[in-house]
């Protein structure tokens, strides 16, 4: 699922594409990604975009008369920017967004759809899509600190809810959790105060890094390929390969669609975290640490 530096990019990449540009024409293919029927579709055509802003994983284009087109990607919604008129085509192409300088068209691989097209009138209206979460880089340590202890919950569970904090999801928290170097399973209201600083400093500089990284690369082009996985991450995705802090193996723990990646030595002292599904299986053969691990490895 496209995140916060994710969708900053996009910002980057649209805002000299289409601010300041009348929508031209507006296309959807699929019923079940428009979630509002009042304004309708047809109210676009015609308006300019005035602003572009992140809400949460949103990505909302202002337009006159206090409209609001809001795009949520959710897991396999990607944006594309084509040739000006074109038309959709493939089931994969959910909707198109006509401007005089190009197309923006929506696309969402895999046969479950969960992207969502709203179309809204006024800020109050907005603002009942955002979930809540605090901006990590308009927070204080303080105020960091009180989101995520509100509720006594893992590091992981409270990095990707939307409630708490603003844009984060699977992809970036395993990132943070590793250069702070904190287990993902480590319970909110247990972390001393240098851990607290080390996981705010952590969520801010990963956060900033990749912002940086992807908007340097938007400024060049449209980022076409946008994913979860990149080459250059740390922990996300790379399970068996060498931690790049101290060459251990990433290990990971697998549950309903997603995945957290971690590094066995920097994050957890040593010990393997329970796998659900494996350690079910194992049970009493489930090893407990990479020692325990290397050994059943050589069995």
């Amino acid at each position: 699922m496209p995140e916060l530096p994710d969708v900053a990019a996009y910002i980057t990449a649209l805002e000299p594409r289409v601010a300041g540009q009348p929508i031209e024409s507006a296309t959807v293919a699929s019923v079940s990604l428009l979630r509002t029927a009042d304004p309708p579709l047809s109210s676009l055509v015609g308006r300019t975009v005035r602003e572009l802003r992140r809400v949460g994983k949103r990505i909302a284009f202002g337009l006159d008369d206090d409209l609001w087109l809001v795009l949520h990607l959710m897991i396999a919604g990607r944006l594309h920017w084509r040739a000006p008129g074109a038309k959709l085509s493939g089931r994969n192409q959910l909707a198109a967004f006509g401007f005089g300088d190009g197309t923006l068209v929506l696309t969402e691989a895999g046969s479950k759809r969960r992207a969502q097209l709203h179309i809204l009138r006024g800020e109050d209206a907005l603002h009942t899509l955002d979930a809540g979460g605090i901006d990590v880089f308009a927070s204080t340590l303080g105020e960091f600190r009180d989101a995520l202890t509100a509720e006594n919950h893992t590091l992981k569970r409270s990095l990707t809810d939307p409630r708490i904090l603003s844009g984060i999801g699977n992809a970036y928290s395993d990132e943070i959790l590793h250069a702070a170097r904190l287990s993902p399973i480590a319970q909110t209201r247990k972390l001393k105060d240098d851990e607290w600083q080390r996981l705010f400093d952590a969520t801010r500089a990963t956060l900033q890094l990749w912002i940086d990284r992807f908007r340097d690369d938007a400024k060049a082009g449209f980022p076409e390929r946008v994913t979860a996985f990149r080459d250059d991450m740390a922990v996300h995705g790379k399970h068996g390969k060498p931690c790049p802090r101290c060459g251990a193996p990433i290990q990971r723990i697998s549950y309903a669609d997603n995945e957290t990646n971690y590094c066995a030595n920097c994050q957890t002292g040593g010990v393997l975290l329970a796998d659900r599904s494996l350690s079910r299986l194992l049970k009493g053969d489930w090893p407990k640490t990479l020692a325990d691990l290397e050994e059943l490895r050589k069995r």
